[in-house]
């Protein structure tokens, strides 16, 4: 049956028909829909894992104990599973093993713009990358086969482009498999320096092997057109060379990324005029035709940063621009802004107020750092802003302590708080972190989590209590505040603050977009009380507005949190 899907929603489908029977992922933007697709089949068991180490290590373990695994990450979700990564790769597997991996070039949801193709060379693990739905669900069962064949996990790299858009896929039955039978064999999978030695061997035979696979596969294709220009191209690269081209060059598409094959190359390169390479990010393909001796077009013409596009393809290699149509005025730009209602506000506007410096985190939260709030000064990678605060405070002592403070999200705790927490309270820096417990992962969209008590599906599962964990780790000092009381979130900073010990604070209240949270009757504000003072405007709250130099509250907006109720003084926002 032909049907359209998201990218995403094509590798599910794929992990679905190949007969997969584990998925263990951690939520990540561009990569989440596949594992939320996945939880769909009842074939499949799937989970979200507390990070993409361990969703690595269970995807592992079940590929070894002979069940078709996959998991997924963001690009720099593949930063945090890459310890198990580079011995996996030595170990091999036993039954299939795909790891889902989605860069975001152009860093739409993301700190930074890595080229996750760098990873798949170090580790020496093949790497997949379709250009589009029908693509990535036939690539999924291919990996798997591959990885059987070649005893090695398989990378399949998506991007934002290719994980997002949607184009017809062929849908087929699944094919059940028996569960593969487990030999123990402590050489092949028990990584000491002696067994390491001995395994690395096979891991170069591999590549070798993989790369004689790559000169003849149908995932690589040559499509010749006009010989005066060659293209070698992958991914979302490929659907702009044939929108600007169609058969107007001829085009090396590369659906097997990692190990790139030598002779194919060669072979094309020698039936065009000028040899052009296409590439998003990083110069992997165009580095490989330079060794092999080729003179080639490709970063000297094309960036190394942010997404590529038809006009882009076009302007730099001097084809007719197609223009499209404008509208006639320039629409204002709309920053990103935490939603009405969002429990995190109050908590920041606490900061702000108290002139606090704040370590961030990755989140909903770290638009904390947006103005008006202006709260966060630092934000570098999930869990930092628990350790960064330990070292800013060892570092400058008594005239930080009082008035630094680190603040993180309830998912990115459990995915990696909790071992800068420890740190805290093993080496004894006098912080104060503040957990922003909104009870679910927010800016994923909604996935559950260790701490809200239901799994992927939404049953009943295990709930991790954050209070009795941190004052397990050796916290005396951990208190609770509801951040849309705006004096008990003052009262609560400023006391921790001024504590001569390591202190918690968790800001305790859901997420106001969970569809179980009552939203409240939007407040008003009554203009002839309204004296313009604009203090309700320092929340940042995108249902407040000044027109006519009186302050308004969008009704539409509003979920009646009464955090600007508080702040005004002249009792002119009622309910």
């Amino acid at each position: 049956m032909k049907q359209l899907m998201i990218g995403n929603a094509a590798v599910a489908r794929g992990l679905y028909e190949a007969g997969c029977g584990v998925v263990s992922s951690y939520p990540g933007t561009p990569s989440t829909e596949i594992t939320e697709e996945a939880a769909k089949y009842d074939e499949i068991y799937c989970e979200w894992a507390p990070n993409e180490k361990v969703a690595l290590e269970v995807a592992f373990g079940a590929a070894v104990a002979g069940k078709r695994s996959f998991c997924g990450m963001k690009h720099v979700g593949l930063n945090v599973a890459a310890d198990p990564l580079f011995t996996i790769s030595y170990t091999g597997i036993n039954a299939g093993m795909i790891i889902g991996v989605a860069d975001d070039a152009g860093m739409h949801s993301s700190q930074n713009e890595q080229d996750s193709r760098h990873y798949a060379i170090a580790a020496k693990v093949p790497m997949l990358e379709p250009s589009d739905s029908a693509e990535a669900l036939e690539f999924t069962k291919v990996a798997y086969e591959l990885s059987e064949k070649y005893d090695t996990p398989v990378f399949m790299k998506m991007c934002t482009r290719v994980a997002h858009s949607q184009s017809l896929v062929e849908t087929s039955e699944r094919t059940e498999l028996p569960l593969k039978e487990y030999n123990k064999d402590i050489a092949k999978y028990v990584m000491m320096p002696g067994n390491a030695k001995r395994r690395h061997p096979v891991v170069e035979q591999r590549t070798r092997d993989l790369i004689a696979y790559a000169e003849t596969t149908p995932l690589n294709r040559v499509e010749m057109g006009d010989t005066k220009i060659g293209i070698i191209t992958s991914s979302t690269s490929y659907q702009y060379v044939k929108e600007v081209f169609g058969d107007n060059a001829s085009v090396l598409k590369l659906g097997m990324i990692n190990p790139l094959p030598e002779k194919l190359i060669l072979d094309f390169a020698e039936k065009v005029d000028k040899l052009v390479i296409i590439e998003e990010l990083d110069d992997i393909i165009e580095s490989h035709c330079k060794k092999l001796g080729l003179e080639v077009t490709g970063k000297d013409v094309f960036p190394l940063e942010d997404e590529f596009s038809q006009n882009l393809v076009a302007e730099k290699l001097g084809v007719p621009v197609k223009t499209g149509l404008a509208l006639d005025e320039n629409i204002p730009v709309r920053p990103p802004v935490m939603c009405a209602g969002c429990p995190h506000r109050g908590m920041f506007y606490t900061l702000s107020k108290n002139k606090c410096t704040v370590m961030g985190d990755i989140g909903c939260y770290t638009l904390g750092a947006v103005a008006p709030l202006s709260a966060i000064d630092v934000t570098a990678c999930m869990g930092a802003s628990i350790s960064s605060i330990h070292g800013f405070n060892k570092a400058r002592g008594a005239e930080s302590e009082g008035k630094t403070v680190a603040v993180i999200g309830d998912s990115t705790f459990m995915h990696s708080g909790m071992t800068g927490l420890a740190n805290i309270a093993y080496n004894q820096s006098n912080s104060t972190v503040v957990i922003l417990d909104n009870s679910i992962t927010g800016m994923t969209g909604h996935q559950q989590n260790p701490t809200t008590g239901y799994n992927i599906k939404g049953d009943p599962a295990g709930k991790i209590n954050l209070e009795a964990l941190c004052k397990a780790m050796g916290f005396e000092r951990v208190r609770i505040v509801d951040p849309y009381d705006l004096e008990a979130c003052d009262k609560a900073v400023k006391e921790e603050l001024a504590a001569e010990a390591p202190s918690v604070i968790i800001s305790r209240r859901p997420c106001a977009l969970l569809k179980y949270v009552e939203v409240k009757p939007a407040l008003k504000v009554e203009s002839d009380k309204c004296k313009s003072c604009k203090m309700c405007m320092k929340l940042g709250c995108p249902a407040i507005s000044i027109k006519e130099n009186k302050a308004r509250i969008d009704a539409t907006l509003c979920v009646g949190c009464g955090v600007c109720k508080q702040l005004c003084k002249f009792d002119a926002i009622t309910e």
